[in-house]
């Protein structure tokens, strides 16, 4: 059998069982038993590999870690009408939403994170998803005056969000929120959160192999030892990291793309020009929390290596992969 085909995938380390047929199993008498099971919600896998010596809390932190990824699809998926995220996108535009602080946070760190990234990172770019097909799809290449219309559509100032009230109001209509540069990132946080109140203290955290989370490391080992793959071959990796106590996102233009006119357009967006973010291969972001890196791997796309240079938080690490005629591959100094 062939490495699984994740975007991100973990050397020695196999998560590939659903929920239903998660196994347990005991490394030797004298050590911990290690657990590894997966679930779908808010469309995509999310994988845990648990140590531990007691099996049935090892169970059933992993059934209330997965349960709080379903929760997160309710709350934040933009497929469920019914979710609060939806709801907002349905009526922020006539009134103000009330909404959860739950949401309230998150909106506010999506609104800074913008600010901060000088709109390379913005929420707000749903109606460009939509024009350039990778809502629901694998793309296709819209005409300009498509996206000239869908970009009079974008930009998070036109998100307001009042504090006293938690209420969330969209400055025009059209305005169309998407969680997909933050959702995954903001749901392994919080499976690590449950995790770690069920008192496990060693796991893996993964959502869809792109954006995961280390708990301390495995028994006998420095750290969870994970592989960043080489862009332009999946078979390859880029380099070897080890992870303890932080968090790796990875965007990368073969994650979703199309080619038309002989030229590849990943779903990547530049949300202040309305076109895929052209000069890179993949960036991936090393932060103490997975929101942090999740949230900042794609300005750092977006914007290239001499920005992130400038502007790279605190506490951080990266790895950019340039297109380039020949690869091109290094940490951020």
């Amino acid at each position: 059998m062939g490495r699984p085909n994740f975007p991100l995938y973990f050397k020695q380390l196999v998560v590939v069982l659903f929920l239903s047929c998660c196994g347990v199993t005991r490394l030797s008498a004298a050590e911990m038993l290690r657990l590894e099971a997966s679930v779908d919600a808010m469309g995509s896998t999310y994988s845990v590999v648990i140590y531990d010596e007691d099996r049935a809390k090892m169970e059933a932190a992993v059934d209330e870690a997965f349960e709080e990824a379903r929760r997160l699809d309710r709350l934040l998926s933009n497929y469920r009408p019914e979710s609060e995220w939806s709801q907002v996108n349905r009526d922020a535009a006539d009134r103000p939403v009330d909404v959860s602080p739950e949401l309230f946070d998150l909106l506010a760190a999506c609104v800074e994170y913008s600010r901060r990234s000088e709109g390379a990172f913005d929420i707000t770019v749903g109606p460009l998803m939509k024009v350039w097909g990778f809502y629901k799809g694998t793309g296709h290449l819209p005409k300009a005056g498509e996206v000239k219309a869908a970009l009079g559509r974008v930009g998070y100032k036109n998100i307001l969000l009042n504090r006293e009230s938690h209420q969330v109001r969209f400055a025009k209509k059209g305005i169309e929120m998407d969680p997909g540069g933050i959702g995954k990132g903001y749901a392994v946080d919080r499976m690590v959160d449950i995790l770690r109140r069920a008192g496990i203290q060693t796991a893996l955290v993964s959502a869809a192999g792109s954006s995961i989370y280390a708990m301390n490391a495995p028994p006998g080992e420095a750290g969870w030892k994970v592989e960043i793959r080489d862009p332009k071959d999946e078979r390859k990796s880029a380099q070897d990291v080890i992870l303890k106590n932080e968090s790796m996102s990875t965007s990368g233009n073969y994650e979703k793309f199309f080619e038309a006119d002989g030229k590849i357009y990943s779903h990547i967006m530049d949300p202040r020009t309305g076109y895929p973010a052209p000069g890179m291969l993949s960036v991936s972001v090393i932060a103490p929390r997975t929101l942090d890196s999740e949230a900042w791997a794609k300005p750092f796309f977006i914007n290239g290596r001499a920005w992130a240079a400038k502007h790279k938080p605190e506490k951080m690490r990266a790895y950019f992969c340039e297109d380039k005629a020949e690869p091109s591959c290094a940490w951020l100094q």
